[in-house]
This record gives structure tokens, sequence and C-alpha cells, in this order.
């Protein structure tokens, strides 16, 4: 089942064209990679899916349904959800606030009184082993600690596809692991996933599928070792890194 369909996006701005022509689709319970280097329009298309800014031309669908000229508050509620590259979460509130917050804006949230709003983000911070952590400001966290808080938020709005934007920066080799388990976790929970993501090694690690964009185009996409081998990836985007990217060295 499609969960998500991109077909022929273009993005321009002004003279500009960041986007060009991208089609592909993130299928039901999958995991689905998206890499490539900086400014590449990464999170311009992220913010394409979520409402965020509108596109020139093609369309995006989901689950079968047209989402041209949705506004983000409407796209949430209809089962999409997303961190920021930048995290978002208010460092005064805290961890639990912070989720209801979610809780309250996604999917059947204007249904929700602040009981069920509450009960939902707890039920989200359990998920996300922050249980014990729930009364603590947001900024009183470790890096680990916030990245699994942003994903929090986004698990309080209910989603059917979760949109994770390089929720793994700034983790080192143990956090990364578990961040990559947390990551599968949700997916196995039954949310469908698309990962930005510029850390190789959990990409390679937590991918079903790596799509790769290059110049705003779509170069390639398939099954990670594939597309970490292709020569095309390499020059454009691994070069010197691709050893340690593939095992190999």
């Amino acid at each position: 089942m499609k969960t998500l369909e991109v077909i022929g996006v273009t993005k321009h701005f002004g003279s500009i064209t960041v986007l060009k022509d991208v089609s592909f689709t993130v299928w039901k319970g999958e995991i689905l990679g998206l890499i490539g280097p900086n400014g590449v329009g990464k999170t311009t298309l992220v913010n394409l899916i979520t409402g965020a800014v509108s596109y020139s031309d093609g369309d995006i669908r989901f689950l079968g349904k047209s989402i041209r000229g949705f506004k983000p508050h409407q796209i949430s509620r209809l089962g999409v959800s997303r961190t920021f590259e930048v995290a978002p979460p208010s460092t005064q509130m805290t961890s639990l606030e912070n989720v209801m917050v979610g809780a309250f804006f996604g999917k059947r949230g204007r249904q929700r009184a602040a009981r069920a709003a509450g009960k939902k983000a707890e039920e989200s911070l359990d998920f996300m082993g922050l249980a014990a952590k729930k009364y603590v400001p947001a900024g009183s966290l470790n890096v680990l600690e916030r990245r699994r808080l942003e994903i929090a938020i986004a698990l309080a709005m209910n989603p059917k596809l979760l949109l994770l934007d390089e929720v793994m920066a700034g983790l080192n080799s143990t956090e990364l692991d578990e961040a990559v388990e947390l990551v599968k976790r949700v997916r196995d929970a039954g949310v469908t996933i698309l990962v930005v993501e510029h850390v190789m090694r959990a990409i390679a690690k937590v991918s079903d599928r790596i799509l790769v964009l290059h110049h705003g185009k779509k170069i390639i996409e398939g099954a990670p070792e594939k597309v970490l081998n292709d020569r095309q990836v390499i020059e454009a985007y691994l070069g010197k890194r691709h050893k340690d990217v593939t095992g190999r060295g």
C-alpha cells in the first residue's frame, strides 16, 4: 500500500530551481532514507510534504489523496507529523508539556481534553524511554534525550507517516546505535517513516531503501548496499568516506 506518493514535484524560489521533477513512493511500513549533499533540497522536500511551503509543479498524495494546497495543520490532522533539523521543543516547558502540544495539534487533537492529551503524552514519553523525565524541563535534557523528545512530540500526533529530519545529528557512536533501534521500534509500532540524514552509518543501518538527491534531482533509489556502492553516489556525495560507509575499509 502506498502511504506517500511524490509525483514530478518541482519547486522554484524565484529564478532558482531547488527541486526538479522529483518522484518516489513511500510504502506502508517501510523506512525510506533520504540523503544528499547540503543544499540539494532535502528539507525543502519535507516542507513541501508537510505544507510549510507550496510546490510549483507536480503533486503529492497521502494515502491516495492529493494534499496540494493543504495547510500544515490540515496535513498533520490527516496523519503526517515531523521533527525539525533544528530542535523545536520549548526549553522552559517540561517534557510532558512539550509532548502535550503535539497531542493537541495532531490527528484527533481537536477532540482531546487536557486529561486525554496528558495521557497520550505520557504514553509517547514512555515509548521513547523518557517516562522518568516527564517533569524535567526540555532544556535540561542531554542531546539523545532531546532527540527522543522530538520524536515523542511527533508520535503524540498519532502519525501514519513520520518525517525525521536530522534526528541523529550530534550523537556519538553508542547513541547512534540506540537512535537507530528507536526509529525501528517506531516503524514496528505501525508508523511509516521518511528519514533525512547525513550520518551514513546510521542511514545504512536504519533504511529499507535509500533515495539520493543531487542538484535538486533524484539520481538513484534502492536497497542501501546498492545505493551506497553506486558510482554516481560515491562521486556526488560520499567521496573519500565511501570505505567507512560500506564497511570495506
